[in-house]
């Protein structure tokens, strides 16, 4: 304030004094001693530093600091690099407070993690109020906020990435019963929020990973709020990070409308064909694979009540669609079955897996672990979990020999008649199995394939380039959705020229070279010299940022062999997409300008 009255002094004395000319040499002078000079002390002080103001929240005296620094000739370095010291400072706090309280609260672990993620939207809003007000939106401070969030964000806690914490934070606001109770404003204003907050976090594409598989759950289980804040999200995260990290989430909404379409027309099939009915209600939510994440499929023994009502799904399904093959996920179904206790009748809410071990005890009043296992036939990795929630969970449904907290393989099992609940319906809960690695495991199989296709298009540009540039200019390309490892990209460099899709120049080793196995090539009409290869693999790259190859397809190159559509990863049929493959001395191929073709796994 001093300052600023100073300088109101000296060109007060200028207007009454001196010509007007001096006005701006006098000032600059000025200003150069108050401001430049005393600068460290000015904006160090114990109790009006830029620290001190920051922290005492001095709205008006930044605004003021703002002004006079904003005159000097980078005079505001020096106040953005504390601003984003301050920021990183507080965040980091934040970070250990949720961590400490993670540590000293095992089982609301979860719940401060959520209370984490709302008070690092708290400080964003807080200073980026800072940035508009008191800094007039000037460049160095959303810089310097930018840097400072980037710090933070990307911590762990308690053995949570901040991709994860985020997607939980989405799940509890967007799933039915969820803890944070919002009305419809307050949600779309806390999405916009979250989305912000995602443009800080480096490892994009493990975020779209969690988000989708929780995503998933909401829609398969009926357990989303609302479908509209369900779609605006996805928009906002569409305009965030491009059309292809949503694409996949998207396609999964669209497909549980058209699910509900197949529902509709399955029940009028049935209500035409009595004959088929197959003794229960059966509700099949038919999904596209590619869009959804993956599932383990088990070949378990069905019960013959639901056996049936698979058959007759089969068959009305193979009048619509003859050609395509259905694939059973039964760990993501549910059932409702009515218990006949001797006190009364409950219904039972459990999944396709406890219904098919509750249905084994209509015919057995006591089945031993490996009975079970035989006659279920599910394997170690599921029963004893599934076991346990029946007989040692909240309801005990199935009584356990001998009477422990743990399911062995030596433990023998029977119906609780005598169980009973004030309920008429509860629901068995199956404690859900930690997906973190499962995931972790997939982004990294998919960040190998995103390396590989920037290497790909990169080198299909430049023909030649040096070792240190494709490096960069991979990184530059997978920046987007995450912060490539250098050792990573040395090694899948390494893995392509094992596969002599590249090779080092002779003269040169940091120098590269593509080689190529194209005969001839247009973009309609591709010919490739089938006696060389016995593969191809046919990878579709959608986006010139994809983040992984899209659709790929191994044909094995045999005369009279062809193939008339392509596939994703994960079976599914694409449309519009078409390869005709002719077998001979050479074979010919239609293709799309957006597919690649890869030979012997490596591309060209």
């Amino acid at each position: 304030m001093q300052a600023e009255e100073c300088l109101k002094r000296e060109r007060d004395r200028v207007s009454h004094y001196l010509h007007s000319s001096s006005e701006i040499k006098l000032v600059e002078k000025v200003q150069h001693e108050l401001l430049v000079v005393n600068a460290n002390q000015l904006l160090e002080k114990e109790h009006s530093g830029v620290r001190a103001l920051l922290r005492d929240d001095k709205v008006e005296d930044l605004s003021r600091m703002f002004r006079l620094y904003h005159k000097v000739t980078r005079g505001l370095e020096p106040v953005s690099n504390v601003f984003k010291q301050h920021i990183t400072a507080e965040g980091t706090a934040l970070i250990q407070q949720a961590e400490d309280a993670a540590s000293s609260q095992a089982a609301n672990g979860g719940v401060q993690e959520q209370v984490l993620i709302r008070k690092i939207i708290e400080l964003h809003d807080k200073y980026m109020t800072y940035v508009t007000a008191c800094f007039q939106n000037h460049t160095l401070f959303h810089k310097a906020m930018k840097e400072a969030f980037e710090i933070f964000c990307n911590k762990t806690v308690a053995g949570s990435s901040s991709a994860e914490l985020l997607a939980t934070f989405c799940d509890t606001i967007l799933r039915k019963g969820g803890s944070e109770k919002l009305s419809d404003e307050a949600i779309e204003e806390t999405l916009e929020k979250v989305v912000k907050l995602l443009a800080f976090i480096s490892d994009k594409d493990l975020f779209a990973e969690f988000y989708r598989k929780k995503l998933a759950r909401r829609l398969l289980f009926d357990r989303s709020a609302n479908d509209e804040h369900e779609r605006s999200i996805l928009s906002k995260l569409k305009q965030q990070c491009g059309g292809q990290f949503t694409s996949k989430m998207e396609g999964m909404v669209t497909d549980l409308q058209l699910a509900k379409e197949h529902q509709s027309s399955f029940d009028e099939y049935l209500a035409n064909n009595p004959s088929t009915r197959p003794g229960i209600d059966l509700q099949v939510n038919v999904l596209t694979t590619g869009y959804w994440p993956t599932y383990k499929s088990s070949d378990i023994n069905l019960p013959a009540e639901m056996a049936r009502g698979v058959e007759v799904f089969k068959e009305f399904y193979d009048l619509k669609s003859k050609h395509r093959k259905l694939t059973w996920i039964y760990s993501l179904g549910s059932c409702h079955i009515n218990a006949k206790f001797d006190q009364k009748t409950i219904e039972l809410v459990v999944t396709t897996y406890q219904a098919c071990l509750l249905m084994l005890f209509n015919t057995s009043d006591k089945l031993s672990y490996s009975e079970i296992m035989t006659q279920s036939n599910l394997s170690d990795d599921d029963l004893p979990r599934l076991l346990h929630s029946l007989s040692c969970g909240k309801y005990k449904i199935l009584s356990k020999e001998p009477n422990t907290k743990t399911v062995n393989q030596n433990d023998y099992f029977e119906f609780n008649h005598k169980f009973n609940d004030r309920m008429r319906r509860i629901k068995v809960p199956l404690p859900l199995v930690d997906e973190r690695k499962k995931v972790v495991e997939d982004v990294d199989k998919d960040r190998r394939y995103a390396i590989d296709a920037a290497i790909v298009r990169i080198m299909k540009s430049r023909k030649v380039l040096g070792h240190q540039q494709l490096v960069l200019e991979c990184v530059e390309q997978l920046n987007l959705m995450f912060k490539p490892d250098i050792k990573a990209i040395k090694k899948r460099i390494e893995d392509l020229i094992s596969r002599d899709y590249l090779e080092r120049d002779k003269e040169n080793p940091n120098m590269f070279n593509q080689l190529s196995a194209v005969v001839s090539s247009n973009p309609q009409l591709l010919k490739i010299n089938s006696r060389k290869y016995n593969f191809l693999l046919a990878q579709a790259c959608l986006m010139p940022y994809a983040m992984l190859p899209c659709y790929y397809y191994i044909i094995s190159l045999k005369y009279g062999y062809a193939v008339r559509h392509v596939v994703s990863s994960d079976g599914v049929t694409l449309g519009g997409v078409a390869i005709i493959l002719k077998i001979g001395s050479l074979m010919e191929a239609e293709i799309p300008c957006s597919v690649s073709l890869f030979l012997n796994g490596r591309p060209f």
